[in-house]
């Protein structure tokens, strides 16, 4: 896959309320139940930038810096009003809400690769996904109508491991380059699994904020600004 991604194309989810945390890790979005925020007609920037103190040495005539905390930022958005959607719906409910609120961006969503698969109990578990075209260390999501194999969960982020790898199947690890899954009973209904670009999806806690409906001119959209308050580290996939 390309290592150039459109704007276009990505998805903003919000997830459970959670207790105020200011470190997480991909463990904290395990089994997360995600809804993907309708309307979404502007992204914002998000990411860590660090604080820079300073302090002037009499000596060197200079004034030396250093680094004090980092600051995750808001994430500014623009969003089309849609009453009905059920993203749109929580995000309400977060904004009324004084507590933070999961959050998964999918940045390059639509060029994520998604299909059915079966997989095998086994140690570990094999995942046939014909064609698949994914390689060591890519991030994996599985789905399911039913029950996942027991030893995986749904919405869980795995990844692919070297061993046993082929073009047609793959095993999966909690961590990258980790041991493979074992699977120990069956699932049952339809598995389909999804493989997001290996760094494009930023998962994090923060704080819904109300904005304001934008103005402009008789050929304007109409649009609402919702903004997120970035309130842990980001943990990108």
């Amino acid at each position: 896959m390309s290592g150039l991604y459109p704007i276009s194309g990505s998805k903003l989810y919000i997830g459970g309320r959670v207790t105020a945390k200011g470190t997480v890790t991909a463990a904290d979005f395990a089994g997360a139940t995600w809804m993907e925020v309708g309307g979404w007609a502007n992204a914002g920037a998000v990411g860590d930038t660090q604080n820079v103190g300073e302090q002037d040495l009499i000596n060197e005539r200079r004034t030396r810096k250093f680094k004090t905390t980092v600051n995750g930022g808001t994430m500014d958005n623009q969003f089309v009003p849609m009453a009905l959607d059920p993203g749109q719906i929580k995000f309400k409910e977060a904004i009324a809400d004084c507590n933070p609120y999961q959050f998964k961006i999918e940045w390059g969503a639509d060029c994520m690769p998604e299909g059915p698969v079966t997989i095998s109990v086994a140690e570990p578990g094999v995942v046939t996904w014909q064609g698949h075209g994914l390689v060591a260390g890519q991030p994996v999501v599985f789905a399911s109508t039913g029950t996942l194999p027991t030893g995986l969960t749904a919405g869980t982020v795995y990844y692919v491991i070297a061993a046993g790898l082929t073009s047609d199947a793959f095993s999966v690890a909690a961590t990258p380059g980790g041991a493979g899954i074992a699977t120990t009973a069956a699932g049952s209904g339809t598995h389909t699994a999804s493989a997001p670009p290996a760094g494009m999806t930023d998962m994090f806690y923060g704080l819904a904020l109300p904005g304001a409906r934008q103005g402009g001119g008789a050929t304007s959209a109409h649009l609402r600004n919702w903004s997120i308050a970035v309130d842990s580290n980001i943990v990108e996939v």
